[in-house]
């Protein structure tokens, strides 16, 4: 059973800075795609990065040069740092690892940009 916990969102400034984290158990880590989604009320659930086994990036349109997904397979976790933070970007933010045969989802974790 592959189990997915997110952590680090919060509430910050228009502006501020956040880093989340996905740490991922139940699962080999290396060889899988890290991904990161959100949805925000109302609206439905976007892409917003993937990294690959080999580090390779993807972003959404909206978030590329404010945003930044890595991972370390030491500790089994990607991240995804967030800069110049925007009211918009208010979401739950949902980690996602896929890996032949798996592909399984967190639960999220808040993140709310409000001056």
């Amino acid at each position: 059973q592959v189990h997915l916990v997110e952590s680090g969102g919060g509430l910050v400034h228009p502006g501020g800075s956040l880093r989340l984290s996905c740490e991922v158990s139940g699962s080999i880590f290396s060889g899988s795609t890290m991904g990161w989604y959100r949805q925000a009320p109302g609206k439905q659930r976007e892409f917003v990065a993937a990294i690959t086994n080999y580090l390779i990036t993807n972003y959404a349109d909206s978030v590329k040069g404010r945003f930044t997904i890595s991972r370390d397979n030491a500790k089994n976790t990607a991240y995804l740092q967030m800069n110049s933070l925007k009211p918009e970007d208010t979401a739950i933010y949902y980690c996602n690892h896929q890996r032949w045969p798996y592909n399984d989802w967190g639960q999220g974790t808040q993140v709310t940009v409000s001056s």
